[in-house]
């Protein structure tokens, strides 16, 4: 796990949103930015040693007030051992304003559970935050994720707000692409022909979440007895321009 270039961008946008607070990371992440990255983007010294781990950046630059990490394994001294496909222990409960998947819950094999650990140590108003496989990453880990999995998961009916998505393409730094939240029965289906990640940020809004009901979303829509939209041509990336669901964003 680590966070690359898209990856440190898009800390720095979740922190114009909020301050990091007491922060855990999901897996000990490492620094895949090459140090003149890193450097440029967070104003450190490029004389200074390489970080081999993310928690010296967050520290200074992104307003954490301290940096723990939660692994299966002490291979990498991760503060607290546990298994992710396991419910999390009490103790673990509500103890951190921010959480930082960067790009671990690909390789747990109970994806749901992760997802619910994820909220259970995440404090009343602190903010979640994944960065994980999309497209083109067969083989990498066990899943990759849908912009849909995570409108519907991070809803206000169940618990959260101000979820926002955006997909960033590996082979393009300079931008990302917003994920408008799907309505009116319709999908969104991007196919692309190089490495996308999905990039998820949502709050926690209180002391209670429920991830009991989460269903797709074009299929509710039926349910509730309203003719099935045309399923749309898929949106390829890159490159893209106005298309329906998904806005340019630089």
């Amino acid at each position: 796990m680590g966070i690359d270039v898209h990856g440190f961008n898009f800390l720095r946008f979740v922190h114009r949103r909020m301050p990091f607070g007491d922060t855990i990371t999901i897996g000990r992440q490492g620094l895949h930015a090459v140090d003149s990255q890193i450097a440029m983007l967070s104003g450190r010294n490029l004389a200074s040693p390489p970080l081999p781990y993310c928690e010296e950046v967050l520290l200074e630059h992104f307003g954490a007030t301290r940096v723990d990490s939660l692994d299966n394994s002490d291979f990498e001294k991760a503060t607290h051992l546990h298994d992710m496909n396991q419910a999390l222990p009490e103790s673990l409960h509500a103890r951190y304003d921010t959480i930082i998947d960067g790009g671990c819950l690909e390789h747990i094999f109970n994806a749901p559970q992760a997802l619910r650990n994820c909220s259970l140590l995440c404090r009343p108003g602190g903010q979640i935050v994944h960065m994980l496989p999309a497209n083109n990453f067969c083989g990498h880990g066990f899943w990759q994720f849908s912009p849909e999995l995570f409108f519907s998961l991070y809803s206000e009916p169940n618990g959260y707000r101000h979820t926002e998505v955006f997909l960033a393409d590996l082979a393009d730094t300079r931008a990302w692409y917003q994920v408008l939240r799907p309505s009116g029965g319709e999908r969104v289906n991007v196919e692309s022909s190089t490495a996308l990640y999905v990039l998820v940020r949502t709050v926690l809004a209180g002391d209670t979440f429920s991830h009991a009901a989460v269903q797709q979303s074009d299929y509710v829509y039926a349910w509730e007895g309203n003719a099935a939209a045309p399923l749309p041509p898929p949106l390829r990336l890159p490159p893209i321009h106005r298309l329906a669901h998904v806005s340019h964003k630089i």
